[in-house]
């Protein structure tokens, strides 16, 4: 594929699927060196730890880093602090680098910096895992009422495009799919989504009471079921 072939989204797409299950259609993560960049909670690190050899798993919020440093319970991955504009790690060292929803939230003037540095710290031959999600759907109605990323979705898209069209990376193949996403009620989604540390979100009562009602509007006696639509960008570092 080639720049000009890549989509930012697709309508068509109607595959549910969980991530990790992406992870095994994509990438050979046995025996792997790794790197995470924006690890957040460490999630997804804990499904690639499962079968990669070695992690590195980089985190900018200080907060959410201390709690992941707290973690006893993979030996195999070490949490530091680094951003994905400036990785503290040695040239061609990782067989695969993982970026979880985390492209967009890079400064819109740092974008093109991280994609020379996954260039940098790739082995030849390795491949850039990025997943990011579409603008659309309905959890997506919801998040914009408070915090729009139409903008800087569409910039972390450009900037995998000029990745591309400069040949610092070579796109592999783009996949779309639909992540389910589940509350028990709006007390849950007000502390994963509202309260993560990483952005710091200033609601306003009235502005509350606006996410509130339109998330209610999803309720059912289960809670609130939302399929995200997400882009899955797998780009290879070429060999010399």
């Amino acid at each position: 594929m080639n720049m000009t072939e890549m989509q930012i989204s697709d309508p068509q797409a109607h595959l549910v699927a969980n991530e990790g299950d992406i992870l095994d259609e994509l990438l050979h993560l046995k025996g792997s060196t790794v790197l995470e960049l924006g690890c957040g909670k460490a999630e997804k690190t804990r499904i690639v730890a499962e079968k990669a050899a070695s992690v590195l798993a980089l985190e900018v919020d200080e907060t959410q880093l201390a709690r992941n440093l707290a973690i006893t319970d993979l030996p195999n991955v070490r949490f530091a602090h680094g951003g994905a504009e400036k990785i503290p790690a040695a040239d061609s060292n990782f067989d695969i680098v993982l970026m979880f929803k985390s492209l967009h939230h890079v400064p819109g003037e740092l974008m093109d910096s991280v994609f020379s540095e996954i260039r940098r710290v790739l082995k030849p031959g390795g491949v850039a895992y990025i997943s990011e999600p579409v603008y659309a759907g309905d959890f997506n109605e919801v998040l914009k009422l408070f915090h729009d990323e139409k903008a800087v979705r569409e910039a972390a898209f450009a900037a995998e495009q000029r990745a591309v069209s400069s040949g610092r990376l070579a796109l592999v193949s783009q996949k779309f799919f639909m992540q389910p996403m589940h509350f028990a009620d709006f007390g849950q989604f007000e502390q994963q989504v509202l309260k993560v540390t990483h952005t710091e979100h200033r609601l306003s009562a009235e502005t509350l009471e606006k996410v509130r009602s339109k998330f209610n509007g999803y309720m059912t006696r289960d809670g609130a079921t939302f399929q995200m639509p997400m882009r899955v960008d797998l780009f290879r570092k070429s060999v010399p």
